[in-house]
């Protein structure tokens, strides 16, 4: 996979943003990642062929794709379709109907022998997936996460604690997690680019990231 040409991607589309941008954290970040602003089907299509190497290259194995709404749906939805496995594709309602087509999840419906994998933009203190085993929880649903996917890991400190966010995912939900790139790749391309945010980005991570294992 070539991590400077997903990189040059995501500048191209902005979906990778750089000025001073206030996170949902409160954190003060000179880097800011919006896949929302992947707008046209040519774009989605790009996003999600990286997102289908990322798996294939995993060799994780499981039978449900799940995208947490809104982000998510439609990367489960469209990684699908590239995928060899054919996995069955399942996502959240933000709000459960009560008519209709009621319910909180869309698409297939997880069984208990089922193995999901998730996928989504990017991830900082794991809430997709709490949110995902809760969900699953109060449907009954004994079926098993085994992978998280997303674009970019921040490689940010998580929740009352010195590693990663996504190394807390791993150790407190036994999750695999996998991403296309991280921090450490932005930076190293900036560099390369002699840009100025190569420093600021790096002197983020000095105060908010945790040290790789």
């Amino acid at each position: 996979m070539d991590k400077n040409k997903f990189i040059e991607f995501m500048i191209n589309s902005e979906a990778l943003l750089f000025g001073d941008f206030t996170l949902k954290s409160g954190r003060k970040s000179p880097y800011f990642i919006n896949t929302g602003r992947y707008d046209d089907g040519l774009q989605l299509k790009t996003l999600c062929q990286y997102y289908t190497e990322l798996i294939e290259q995993s060799k994780k194995e499981f039978n449900v794709l799940y995208g947490p709404a809104y982000k998510g749906i439609p990367l489960a939805s469209i990684t699908a379709t590239m995928l060899k496995s054919n996995p069955k594709v399942s996502f959240n309602r933000k709000e459960i109907k009560d008519h209709g087509d009621v319910g909180a999840l869309l698409g297939y419906t997880p069984k208990n022998d089922d193995s999901i994998a998730i996928i989504e933009d990017v991830t900082t203190a794991g809430t997709s997936v709490e949110e995902t085993i809760r969900l699953l929880k109060a449907l009954n649903i004994d079926a098993k996460i085994v992978a998280l996917y997303i674009s970019v890991d921040r490689m940010e400190k998580g929740i009352d604690t010195e590693i990663t966010a996504t190394k807390q995912i791993s150790q407190q939900y036994g999750i695999d997690v996998y991403s296309i790139i991280k921090t450490t790749d932005i930076v190293q391309y900036l560099k390369n680019s002699n840009s100025e945010f190569a420093e600021k980005i790096e002197n983020y991570l000095l105060n908010y990231g945790a040290k790789e294992e």
